[in-house]
């Protein structure tokens, strides 16, 4: 079995990205490594040259800046990254520079890759998601979150990042069939520096929409306003080994009251059924679980 991991980035150093760490926490499981690294305003392409020459290929690419809609332009820069895999690899490990993969799923997703790698009627592997808010200590609960995604597709090139790179789709705008497994992404995107975060939503609001930023978007000295949540839970399990330099730099003061739930009623009602059901009414699935 032969494996690749793949991702794309840009600016990882003046957005502190967690790229390094992402990339390190599957290292161990992949083969090889391709990263499409689009032509940035800091040092994150001598980031990337230091993580693992060996195993990592590092395409160069500029960005389409014309792509201003919907994140677009991270599934374009996500597909080139995919296209250059060799084919040799059955598999592709996709991660974000925001994502991190705990050690001890690793065995799990490899036990899943070897089963699975000779079916053809599973295109890829779904993850469940913790998604961090504020700081390590704070997971987002509400169902603005989403709860699973694919990151794990066979090596087909009919295979294609959809939309803004959430996700993926195959020939005719097909859901892939995966399996599910017993395995989670952290995602980290929402914990930053609030100063940082502040720059990083005006920077990357040009991919999504028209216009100038500052008319969407509140500025302030203080930074991004993490206050504004509807639901957020403690987080009591541990994170990825790779995480902890990161968790013990952390040089910002985040609480929350767990108590306040500011959610509407449209919300309110999908807990409650999910709670009694485990269904999520109106869950968007870009994906099918055979």
């Amino acid at each position: 079995m032969h494996v690749t991991g793949f991702t794309f980035i840009r600016n990882a150093v003046k957005f502190d990205f967690p790229i390094v760490e992402a990339i390190t926490s599957i290292l161990p499981i992949c083969d090889e490594f391709v990263v499409a690294v689009g032509k940035s305003e800091d040092e994150t392409l001598q980031l990337i040259q230091k993580i693992d020459p060996v195993k990592i290929r590092i395409i160069e690419t500029v960005w389409d800046e014309s792509l201003r809609e919907g994140g677009t332009v991270y599934a374009k820069e996500t597909d080139k990254a995919f296209q250059a895999i060799s084919e040799k690899s059955d598999w592709a490990f996709y991660i974000q520079g925001d994502e991190v993969i705990h050690e001890k799923d690793l065995p799990a997703i490899k036990t899943a890759m070897q089963r699975w790698k000779d079916d053809d009627s599973v295109d890829g592997l779904l993850f469940k998601y913790i998604h961090f808010y504020g700081s390590y200590d704070y997971v987002g609960d509400s169902p603005q979150w989403y709860r699973h995604e694919i990151r794990i597709v066979k090596n087909n090139k009919n295979i294609y990042s959809y939309r803004d790179a959430q996700g993926f789709r195959k020939n005719d705008n097909q859901k892939l069939h995966v399996k599910s497994i017993e395995a989670s992404v952290y995602h980290y995107g929402w914990v930053k520096d609030p100063r940082v975060m502040q720059q990083k939503h005006l920077h990357i609001h040009k991919y999504w929409h028209q216009g100038d930023p500052e008319k969407h978007i509140k500025v302030s000295a203080e930074g991004f306003d993490y206050s504004q949540i509807d639901s957020l839970a403690k987080f009591t399990g541990s994170h990825p080994h790779i995480m902890q330099a990161r968790l013990k730099r952390q040089n910002w003061q985040f609480s929350h009251d767990i108590s306040h739930k500011n959610l509407s009623l449209k919300y309110r009602l999908k807990l409650w059924v999910a709670k009694l059901t485990g269904w999520y009414i109106g869950e968007y699935k870009n994906y099918k679980v055979v």
